[in-house]
């Protein structure tokens, strides 16, 4: 048997990383305040395709019309996310980079609030969210424009503009009505999966997954982002243009994902620490493993999220109580991470 070469997967571990999130949907679409047996799931996923199979409608609708898009759309944040720090990780050679390093949550936040405050419906959230959100990271790049561009200039720049984004989604919270608008707005921007919908996933899905493969398709050259740009022009690979485009592709990702669920924390700096740590620092296993990992823990945690309580615990509560104690522990063992 050929034997892997040094960071590449294994074939074992490709396919357990393969698999992975779809055990985890699979067992995820059963449980909940009605659980459903695994042969139940089974049919009724069958019953799709064949129509001689009869299904409790109750336990059809339960899994088609509340459990699917909403396992779909953990899928893609947890990918998403992942994808997105680690990227931003890479790009700016910082182990605590998160997707929101140039401000994108604060502006995609900011968006939602205002959306909400104006009596937008859930569609009409999610564009307002996803447009604020480009806004802030265009801003962040116009104010760290000039002959001395650089990673630091665009880090001290998403800092900036996350820190008036976020004043502005104060000021849209405290003229909010506080009886109907503030509650909603506090909940929203706590991350929750519960409104998904097929409908709401139209305008979010692809952005999530043509980002995920635009870097999926470059991950190789993903390895090249820490270096400096005259090690970068010695290795053949335009360096300016590949910051630009993981930027974009990271940015893209992560402005879907807020959009469509609100702030989920953790996910994007926990899950490719966890991958580094096992996988090494090679993007041609980072980035497949850090997707499945991902897609797979928002799997687990959303469900945890929907069934642990008789009332939903917004999702950004429990990334932070696992991802913290967790990441501390990783710390502690690695004795710190470098690049």
């Amino acid at each position: 048997m050929k034997k892997p070469l040094i960071g590449e997967l294994s074939l074992l571990s490709k396919i357990v990383l393969l698999i992975l999130p779809f055990i985890c949907a699979f067992f995820a679409l059963g449980i909940g305040r009605m659980n459903i047996s695994p042969a139940e799931v089974l049919n009724a996923l069958h019953s799709s395709f064949n129509s001689d199979i009869t299904v409790n409608p109750l336990t059809y609708a339960t899994i088609y019309n509340v459990r699917l898009p909403r396992i779909i759309l953990a899928l893609l944040v947890g990918l998403g996310l992942s994808l997105s720090g680690l990227a931003f990780q890479s790009l700016f050679a910082n182990p605590l980079a998160t997707p929101d390093t140039l401000g994108v949550a604060s502006g995609a936040s900011f968006g939602a609030a205002l959306g909400i405050l104006l009596g937008f419906n859930l569609i009409g959230i999610e564009i307002a969210a996803f447009f604020f959100g480009a806004v802030a990271v265009f801003l962040t790049y116009l104010s760290s424009s000039g002959k001395n561009r650089s990673t630091t200039s665009l880090v001290l720049g998403g800092i900036m503009i996350g820190s008036l984004f976020s004043a502005l989604v104060s000021l849209v919270k405290y003229t909010a009505d506080t009886d109907s608008q503030l509650p909603e707005i506090t909940y929203w921007l706590m991350g929750s999966l519960q409104q998904t919908g097929f409908d709401s996933l139209k305008i979010g899905a692809p952005l999530i997954i043509i980002g995920a493969v635009v870097l999926y398709a470059l991950r190789w050259r993903l390895n090249i982002l820490p270096l400096s740009d005259d090690e970068a022009k010695s290795s053949g690979v335009n360096i300016r243009t590949l910051r630009l485009i993981t930027i974009i592709c990271a940015t893209m990702m992560t402005g879907a994902c807020i959009a469509m669920c609100g702030q989920v924390g953790w996910v994007g700096l926990l899950i490719p620490h966890i991958c580094r740590m096992r996988f090494g620092n090679n993007h041609l296993s980072l980035v497949p493993a850090s997707a499945s990992l991902g897609a797979s823990f928002m799997v687990i945690v959303d469900t945890i999220a929907r069934s642990l309580l008789a009332a939903e615990i917004p999702i950004s509560i429990l990334t932070a109580i696992i991802g913290a104690p967790f990441f501390i522990i990783l710390m502690r063992k690695s004795g710190g991470w470098q690049l």
